[in-house]
């Protein structure tokens, strides 16, 4: 089983917990923290509301219920789908998205390999 790790991300009051392959989570907190320091200089009037990166850690257990661990790839996609529909026209967007679908890509690869490998195991 591969090792995961886990980014816990803020959105005003809300946190989201995010798992991700060990190897990328560190690549995602980067991300959040890049995004959050580029999204101010959009003039676009649709921008996403990005939380913080808040922490990352190695094991998780929420004692909420109505706390859910989001898949890494699920949340890289939702972010990808959120800021390709801005209209920017001052600020070059395409390197925010470019780092968001290098990301994308490699998590997509990373689950692919995982899934092969566990079914080579069955």
């Amino acid at each position: 089983m591969p090792t995961m790790r886990y980014c816990i991300l803020q959105q005003e009051t809300e946190l989201i917990f995010v798992e991700m392959p060990a190897d990328y989570a560190y690549q995602l907190s980067a991300l959040i923290l890049r995004l959050n320091k580029e999204v101010d200089k959009l003039t676009a009037d649709n921008v996403p509301a990005l939380p913080q990166a808040v922490a990352e850690c190695d094991s998780l257990d929420l004692l909420r219920e109505s706390d859910q661990i989001a898949g890494g790839l699920d949340y890289i996609n939702r972010l990808e789908q959120s800021f390709s529909s801005i209209q920017e026209t001052s600020y070059p967007l395409i390197s925010l998205l470019t780092e968001i679908r290098a990301l994308q890509a490699q998590l997509e690869q990373w689950y692919e390999e995982a899934a092969e490998e566990s079914e080579s195991l069955l």
